[in-house]
């Protein structure tokens, strides 16, 4: 709850979290509460200060920019392999697209923002490496923190982005390894034209 509340802003980036306001909220002890705020933390949603307590994480450009540059390094090997092993794009590729491009004419940057991160994932899950998977889903909150923000506040890029997951998509089913790698590296780094809505 308290990690959804920080992806639509109900949580400003560098707000303190009161452990005694969100436990009445939830109808619960603080410790619930306090365990949460710790997953938060390992999910780099929060930040626990001492003597203050849990503040919401500010995202930086220079953080934006490693995570599209982890991002790249893992999905463009698994577009290689998958090119390269003819396996063509995952089986549930057409019915992500699909789910995120609903959830972009109802403007539902959560759910879009989840749908693409399981969108990307799927394709590196898809080459076979279960600890490469592991890795990029370990990116997930703060891919997904990203999206949201990016797409909320550049709404008007939705159809390149849905164009590029169709085009990216085309090339897996046509074992071109250049085409989806040279694809994935324009989807990712258009995004950072947003860069000014993140300090640094």
């Amino acid at each position: 709850m308290i990690g959804a509340a920080i992806l639509v802003g109900t949580f400003a980036e560098g707000e303190f979290l009161d452990e005694a306001v969100l436990a009445r909220e939830v109808g619960t002890s603080r410790t619930p509460v306090r365990e949460a705020l710790h997953r938060l933390q390992a999910e780099r949603f929060v930040d626990l200060v001492p003597r203050r307590g849990a503040q919401v994480r500010v995202v930086t450009a220079t953080e934006m920019r490693e995570i599209y540059q982890a991002r790249f390094v893992i999905e463009s090997d698994a577009i290689a392999k998958i090119c390269d092993r003819r396996l063509g794009s995952p089986p549930d590729a057409e019915e992500l697209i699909e789910a995120m491009e609903a959830a972009g004419r109802n403007r539902d940057w959560n759910a879009l923002a989840q749908l693409d991160q399981r969108f990307h994932c799927s394709i590196v899950r898809h080459q076979g490496n279960a600890v490469l998977g592991e890795m990029y889903d370990s990116l997930r909150p703060r891919q997904v923190r990203l999206a949201v923000r990016t797409i909320g506040r550049g709404p008007e890029r939705l159809p390149i982005i849905e164009r590029e997951h169709r085009e990216l998509k085309a090339a897996l089913d046509a074992h071109d390894g250049p085409l989806g790698t040279a694809i994935l590296n324009v989807h990712l780094q258009e995004v950072p034209e947003l860069v000014q809505a993140f300090s640094e």
